[in-house]
């Protein structure tokens, strides 16, 4: 990341944003395409009329502003979805390079580019696939050493015990209350997670996720619109807007 490195201050926060609209692009297409069986690959479609979009319609978020929100030839209405992704993905981007300018902000960045996608398919349709979890484990074994300065060993173990965690949490509900109260993929992407922030920040990353649970379940509930123990909960969402705040904090908290 030397080349990154060397980018003047504003410079790097901008190229940031601008990754981030791009990636915030096939987010987008893949959270909408993959859970119904369509292909993420080729070029992308309007939705309503399936017309092949030009290269003039596919500059995030612009294309969409300048055709108001509609296709061209059909005048189908433009998901809003995908600008509101890519303008999230830019702000995870513009976030780190200016919180953490440097190797560590374009690895945070990074980080919260591969939890997106993971959050979206989980508050959308409960689904955490396998195999974005396990690209998320081994690009954090792979590369999230100057994170947090945790060592591999540290990040091997914040794998094993954040994930065996929360599947005793998933047994224990199990056996206690005869269901499941916990997706089978909620303990992998925990797992995934510590590949990244070590064993170290895992249990300021499980407490976030915990308080993001309660809140949301306190706000659910005010709603009265369905008992709470009838309501499927997201935990992958709140562990990974938890993960993504761990990142900042636990310097902070850890310093002496």
């Amino acid at each position: 990341m030397t080349a990154l490195d060397a980018l003047p201050f504003g410079m790097g926060v901008g190229f940031a944003v601008l990754i981030g609209l791009v990636l915030g692009s096939f987010v987008a297409t893949l959270v909408l395409r993959w859970p119904v069986g369509r292909s993420v690959l080729g070029r992308s479609q309007c939705d309503g009329c399936g017309r092949p979009l030009g290269i003039a319609e596919l500059v995030p978020p612009l294309s969409a502003i300048l055709a108001r929100g509609r296709c061209q030839k059909c005048r189908a209405a433009i998901d809003p979805f995908h600008w509101r992704v890519e303008l999230g993905s830019a702000l995870i981007g513009g976030i780190a390079l200016m919180i953490m300018p440097g190797t560590s902000g374009w690895l945070w960045a990074l980080f919260g580019w591969l939890l997106l996608p993971l959050a979206l398919l989980d508050a959308r349709h409960f689904w955490l696939p396998d195999r974005l979890s396990a690209l998320l484990a081994v690009v954090g074994l792979l590369l999230a050493g100057p994170l947090l300065d945790a060592s591999l060993l540290d990040r091997w173990i914040g794998a094993l015990v954040g994930g065996a965690v929360l599947a005793l949490i998933a047994w224990a509900y199990r056996r206690a209350r005869g269901g499941d109260g916990m997706g089978g993929g909620d303990p992998k992407l925990v797992a995934a997670i510590g590949c990244w922030i070590g064993w170290q920040a895992l249990p300021l990353m499980l407490l976030l996720a915990s308080l993001c649970g309660i809140i949301w379940a306190l706000i659910v509930q005010r709603k009265g619109d369905q008992p709470l123990v009838q309501r499927r909960v997201p935990f992958g969402v709140f562990a990974c807007a938890a993960a993504f705040a761990t990142v900042p904090l636990w310097p902070l908290i850890s310093a002496r």
